[in-house]
């Protein structure tokens, strides 16, 4: 029987691949997890072992363990942040008044406004001059709908590492009592000692953390932090169990825990000298090295070269980074300690055997991101069909177009397909960019 999953997962060990992408524990060579769990912990809802869905006793008491902030509760997610995210959207459904989301957010909230079959007001967005992406929306600019919201959904920080204002946004939608939900969840490690402030600390209603994203806990292992006086909690509690299975991963579980505990002994001393030292090796090597709010991730480009000729060159140095764009590759950094077993000195000798050549500066697709408000239709497009990209001009979009990761919609069903979007779209063909929605250079449209 071929077993071809496993074989690939090997064989990326064996060949000792190195990770600069999530999840935080990067192979199990961050946070000692593999000492910490045992596969022998694959156990279920047994007598002793309480009910995530019921918590009474030991889950009880360990989700009481992550406590980031005084006016919240931690609840545990083992089907990652989606499901948390999930859960708010549809707890307000029962709510009159409409959904305010970032353009930024992540499919999960498309999604989760697909389910409740509401639509939502997209706010007027700012673009990052550092990074050519979302930074986050306007804080300033006037929300259309304001006066009938009935939550507001924020992504910080962005997928890149820049924070923007959300304290802004945040003190913006209390003033009219209006809830908001933060996906914050590349900020598991907010708050430790010279990284962005948590949105914790700014009185959002609700806060998700892919605590799998940037600390050592298993892949899908996350948290939503639920606020004393938020609006619906006990509905969101409730939905927490129709979205996460009913049958959860102890062992995400006690990894969440032993996160959670590596979070508050953390010292980032050695964190900081590697990353120090890391980024003038690349910078030695003719690459250019941004530095963003996050200090967990780096950026990477060099002049004509673009992300994805970066991300094949580390990969074929058995170097795995987190996405390629086309001006960039994004890194995200371990968080180093003292007592881990990361393979630091292979990666820098690694980099430095990277072949870089100096070439002209490539031509930008000069695809336009759109900043302004909008409205996102809920709901499936009832009748499409698949045609080629290069025919699809005028054409009602039959699906969203998700690069990923991100996982960020960039063209939404219902939208009218411009001449611009074919071409971004035929970009990443060209590419190999992973994009769901399109397949072997086609898309659906709508069928009349």
């Amino acid at each position: 029987m071929s077993k071809p999953l496993s074989d690939k997962l090997d064989n990326l060990l064996n060949e000792g691949a190195i990770s600069l992408h999530v999840p935080g524990h990067k192979n199990m060579t961050i946070g000692n997890l593999d000492k910490h769990l045992s596969l022998n912990m694959d156990m279920t809802e047994i007598t002793g072992l309480d009910d995530l869905h019921h918590p009474e006793e030991v889950i009880l008491k360990s989700m009481k363990t992550i406590n980031k902030h005084k006016d919240y509760t931690a609840h545990f997610l083992v089907n990652g942040t989606t499901s948390g995210i999930l859960s708010v959207i549809q707890a307000f459904s029962t709510v009159n008044g409409k959904y305010i989301v970032a353009r930024n957010s992540h499919k999960s909230v498309f999604h989760g406004l697909d389910l409740v079959n509401e639509d939502a007001t997209l706010l007027e967005m700012n673009l990052s001059k550092r990074t050519n992406q979302y930074e986050g929306p306007n804080v300033n600019a006037e929300i259309k709908d304001f006066n009938e919201a009935k939550l507001g959904i924020f992504t910080y920080p962005n997928y890149y590492g820049e924070c923007f204002d959300v304290q802004a946004m945040i003190n913006r939608f209390k003033l009219e009592k209006i809830p908001v939900l933060i996906d914050e969840a590349h900020g598991a490690h907010f708050d430790l000692e010279g990284f962005p402030t948590s949105s914790l600390n700014m009185g959002a209603d609700y806060v998700v953390q892919s605590y799998h994203k940037t600390l050592p806990a298993l892949t899908m292992g996350s948290v939503i932090f639920i606020h004393k006086n938020a609006a619906q909690k006990e509905n969101v509690l409730k939905y927490m169990s129709y979205f996460q299975t009913s049958s959860p991963s102890y062992l995400i579980m006690s990894s969440l825990e032993q996160a959670q505990r590596f979070y508050e002994r953390y010292d980032g001393q050695d964190f900081y000298n590697k990353r120090t030292q890391l980024v003038e090796k690349i910078k030695a090597m003719d690459m250019n090295v941004l530095e963003v709010d996050d200090k967990l991730k780096l950026l990477v480009s060099c002049p004509g070269y673009s992300g994805f000729d970066l991300q094949r060159m580390f990969e074929e140095k058995g170097i795995y980074v987190e996405l390629a764009d086309e001006y960039q590759i994004l890194l995200i950094l371990p968080l180093w300690h003292s007592d881990d077993c990361y393979p630091y000195d292979t990666l820098l000798t690694k980099i430095n055997e990277l072949k870089i050549e100096r070439r002209e500066k490539k031509e930008t697709s000069e695809v336009n991101i759109r900043l302004q408000s909008g409205t996102y239709h809920s709901g499936d497009i009832k009748k499409s069909r698949w045609v080629d990209i290069d025919k699809a001009e005028n054409e009602i979009l039959g699906n969203d177009i998700v690069p990923y990761p991100p996982g960020i919609p960039v063209m939404f069903k219902g939208e009218t397909i411009t001449q611009n979007m074919i071409k971004l779209m035929n970009y990443w063909h060209e590419q190999h960019v992973r994009v769901e929605g399109i397949k072997k250079h086609k898309i659906e449209i709508k069928d009349e």
